[in-house]
C-alpha cells in the first residue's frame, strides 16, 4: 500500500510553486508595460530626480 501522507519534497514543490507564480507576474508586468506608455514617463522622472539630486550635491 501507497502511504501518500509521506512529505518528502513538499517543500521544493512549494517553492516550485512560488517560482512559477513570480514568472508569471513578471511576465504579464512587461507584458502590460510594454503595452503601455508608462516606462519612458516613469524612466523620464526617475533620472530627472536623481539628476536633481546630484546638482544639490
Amino acid at each position: 500500500m501507497i502511504d501518500f501522507r509521506r512529505e518528502e519534497g513538499q517543500a521544493t514543490a512549494e517553492y516550485a510553486l512560488v517560482l512559477v507564480a513570480a514568472g508569471v507576474i513578471a511576465l504579464a508586468l512587461i507584458l502590460w508595460a510594454s503595452n503601455s506608455d508608462v516606462l519612458p514617463g516613469f524612466f523620464e522622472t526617475v533620472v530627472r530626480k536623481v539628476a536633481s539630486f546630484v546638482d544639490r550635491v
